[in-house]
């Protein structure tokens, strides 16, 4: 049934006349498509007959757009030249308590390198009420087993009562660049 009316509803998109209005909803359905079949493996197995999966150009997508098979690139644990290794998020009141924390962590070297993001809004629950403030993000690279140092240290050089400090992983990327990370970092 589904793939009936995804089959019906992709017939239409490609009419001169409702080409401007769907072009944007297939390309949601076919994004939604590419993202969820590479963050679920055993989810997209089941997607497979999907209409979004069937479209021909799913796979001309995965191909340009897959950085698993490019040169020069890793899984963090396919080097031994590299360390697991995470980006942190913290976010700062402004831009000054930015440059003071960032150059901080660098000094300490509790990280490779710290990008200072200007201009986010932030939306939050605090004490009960819904608080709306402008903040900057710092985007700081470095290993994981320092995790825990950098949060002490962000927690003693904060100003406020609870700072952000929250780790993604990193799962590949450039080698120089992780080799650089592990170099610029303490063990």
């Amino acid at each position: 049934m589904a793939y009936a009316l995804c089959s019906a509803g992709a017939a239409s998109v490609f009419s001169s006349s409702a080409i401007r209005r769907r072009l944007p909803l297939v390309g949601a359905f076919c994004m939604l498509s590419f993202g969820l079949s590479n963050l679920c493996p055993t989810l997209s197995s089941s997607l497979k007959t999907g209409c979004a999966q069937s479209l021909p150009f799913v796979s001309l997508l995965r191909s340009k757009f897959s950085t698993q098979s490019q040169a020069n690139t890793i899984k963090m644990e396919a080097s031994g030249n590299t360390v697991p290794s995470i980006v942190v998020y913290v976010t700062v009141p402004n831009r000054d308590a930015g440059k003071k924390l960032a150059q901080s962590i660098i000094k300490e070297k509790l990280a490779a390198c710290v990008n200072i993001v200007p201009g986010i809004e932030s939306v939050y629950e605090w004490k009960g009420e819904v608080q709306t403030d402008s903040e900057e993000l710092l985007i700081i690279k470095t290993r994981q087993s320092l995790l825990e140092a950098l949060t002490e240290h962000v927690k003693a050089n904060h100003e406020y009562e609870v700072p952000e400090v929250i780790s993604l992983p990193i799962t590949g990327g450039s080698i120089p660049y992780l080799e650089w990370l592990k170099n610029s970092t303490r063990d």
